[in-house]
């Protein structure tokens, strides 16, 4: 048994805090670093990360091994919350809200502030386009340019045939170029 079924088994048994903390340490990096590479936002995805461990620790007696890795099932729900992240009126509302001044961190003598904002307008310009694709094909989009999975791993994780997976990818990819164009060309 791997330590993942070990600690999830401690967890449900007795409610281990010593195995709860060994699965949250295992994987909140790499949880941290998903929410990161979509939000571009260090306290958002503290946030996030931590909501989603709490969520997890809160649940795991849904957890069923036999259907999917725990890695899987994190990523699973990890996306789902996400996207209901970008969903929220708070996100939008903050959007609307939300200072110039206060779109980059303390920055560094040698750093060059424009490559940080441009940076910053081209992510979230991708970002407001994929919000706007339905929640299956965003999950999708988000588990393969943010988690860095391959897209049978995505079927695999979201439980749904590879062929499904590669025709919502990839007409979502058709998708948001052409939005991408029509939006480049509305700001010139």
């Amino acid at each position: 048994m791997d330590n993942d079924l070990r600690w999830i088994k401690q967890i449900k048994k007795n409610a281990s805090e010593s195995a709860a903390n060994n699965l949250v340490s295992k994987y909140y990096k790499e949880m941290y670093a998903f929410h990161y590479k979509q939000t571009l936002d260090a306290d958002l995805s503290l946030d996030v990360t931590q909501e989603l461990f709490i969520a997890i620790l809160q649940s795991i007696h849904a957890y069923d091994p036999k259907k999917a890795s725990f890695r899987t099932w994190l990523y699973r729900i990890a996306s789902n919350r996400i996207v209901d992240y970008f969903r929220s009126k708070h996100y939008r509302y903050a959007q609307f809200t939300q200072p110039i001044e206060d779109i980059h961190q303390e920055v560094e003598d040698d750093y060059n502030l424009e490559i940080e904002l441009e940076h910053k307008e081209q992510f979230e310009l991708v970002n407001s386009v994929v919000n706007r694709l339905d929640a299956y094909s965003q999950q999708i989009i988000r588990l393969k340019l943010f988690g860095d999975y391959t897209l049978k791993e995505i079927a695999s994780i979201e439980a749904i045939p590879l062929s499904t997976v590669k025709t919502r990818y990839y007409a979502a990819l058709k998708w948001i170029r052409k939005e991408m164009e029509v939006e480049n060309i509305e700001e010139r």
